[in-house]
């Protein structure tokens, strides 16, 4: 089987919750099948190839124009489309994706998320009606419009909002365009089927590679990483240009850290992510430490007593919880942060959405070894069991499969 996997950003550096998926979702079906990946790219953006070892045919890189530019905004803001689809559309990655299904055949196409719907027509008219599988990184109309909810500038507010109505306007098309749809959880799935009963869609859940974050391997990267004498950490892991993401830390370290530091003077907290923002650089203090970007976030476990997902917006399922709960280290989130994992309160991790009860379930864990281990056994257990890539590989492989057997053509209509 030949497989096209159209991503709207580049696979590698591997640094986003959206790459993480992405690749490994590629590897997985490489395994299995012929994969070419094709990702977009800005032209300033510098290009970096996949490991020797992803198992990819080969990856193609579209040209993609300025996103958010004013001419984008204002047709966002008084069109039909909204700007997270136009940031994805060019005249230029048309074209170069032309050209790539006449000269290549492709039984089955994987595209990321709603916006590369525009591109949809294109392949079902170019291709010989392969099989199309829609993959849902996380609702992203829920995702605007939770953000809206919580962004304090009234101007970007009522934008989010307008925004999170168009997008949802294109889910609904693109859920009766497509025969086939995967999502990374029950919750999502069901909320889409209230949505569209008729869609066929399937969880293909966010995972973890398990052996890579195994204790042992993160002693090891802890060795390697020249990082000063181990220290007792609170950990954050995730991308610090993203709006949740920055508004997580923010309110943590304001709300949360005071009364964390009275009661565990010895405890640091640690920020691990990608281009933190200078809201995010200026929580730096004696105690607070903002790393940006690192080669391997394996070593930042090491000595980390407790992750923290304080997340308040946003959507999909969470890659960091399943990273720390691999990695032995267990975890307190917002029920929102944790929204769409299959785990247990107290089971698993901890879940608490209030300051006082995020005050109290951190203290518990840096207080009792029992609790920490008792956590962390279970989560490891858990991840190995369902969130492993492997398994979850070949359910999606499945999906493909499946399809592709049917030779059933997706019906695929202009949806703009």
């Amino acid at each position: 089987m030949r497989i096209l996997y159209f991503a709207p950003h580049q696979i590698c550096p591997v640094n986003t919750g959206a790459r993480l998926r992405d690749y490994h979702l590629a590897r997985q079906l490489a395994k299995r099948s012929s994969v070419t990946f094709v990702e977009m790219s800005h032209p300033e953006e510098e290009h970096q190839d996949p490991p020797e070892d992803s198992g990819l045919t080969s990856v193609v890189t579209l040209d993609k124009d300025r996103t958010y530019s004013l001419s984008k905004l204002v047709r966002g803001m008084t069109g039909p489309i909204p700007v997270t689809v136009l940031n994805c559309m060019s005249c230029t990655s048309t074209s170069q994706l032309e050209g790539l299904l006449r000269s290549n055949h492709f039984d089955a196409v994987q595209i990321e998320g709603v916006h590369l719907m525009e591109y949809l027509p294109i392949i079902e008219k170019v291709s010989a009606s392969p099989a199309i599988v829609v993959d849902w990184h996380n609702i992203e109309s829920e995702m605007m419009s939770r953000y809206a909810q919580t962004v304090g500038n009234w101007a970007k507010r009522i934008a989010a909002k307008r925004t999170a109505k168009l997008i949802e306007l294109a889910e609904d098309l693109l859920l009766k365009a497509c025969k086939m749809h995967t999502v990374t959880s029950e919750r999502e799935r069901q909320k889409l089927l209230a949505r569209c009963p008729d869609a066929s869609i399937e969880v293909i859940p966010n995972g973890v590679d398990a052996c890579y974050y195994s204790p042992r391997m993160i002693a090891t990267a802890y060795r390697k990483s020249g990082q000063p004498e181990s220290r007792p950490t609170i950990l954050f892991v995730g991308s610090m240009d993203y709006h949740a993401n920055i508004d997580a830390v923010i309110w943590f370290s304001r709300t949360i850290w005071p009364e964390i530091t009275r009661k565990h003077p010895g405890l640091h907290f640690t920020i691990v992510g990608r281009d933190p923002v200078p809201a995010v650089r200026a929580l730096v203090s004696e105690r607070i430490h903002v790393t940006g970007t690192v080669d391997d976030v394996r070593s930042f476990y090491a000595s980390a007593v407790a992750a923290v997902v304080p997340l308040r917006s946003g959507s999909g399922t969470r890659l960091k919880i399943l990273e720390a709960m691999a990695a032995g280290v267990p975890v307190v989130s917002t029920r929102l942060g944790a929204e769409g994992i299959e785990v247990e309160d107290d089971v698993h991790l901890l879940l608490a959405d209030h300051s006082e009860k995020i005050i109290a379930a951190i203290d518990r864990i840096v207080s009792s070894s029992e609790t920490r281990v008792r956590l962390s056994q279970a989560a490891q257990a858990l991840v190995s069991k369902v969130y492993d890539w492997s398994l979850i590989g070949t359910s999606l492989y499945g999906i493909h499969e499946a399809l592709v057997e049917a030779r059933e053509p997706c019906a695929v209509r202009k949806v703009s």
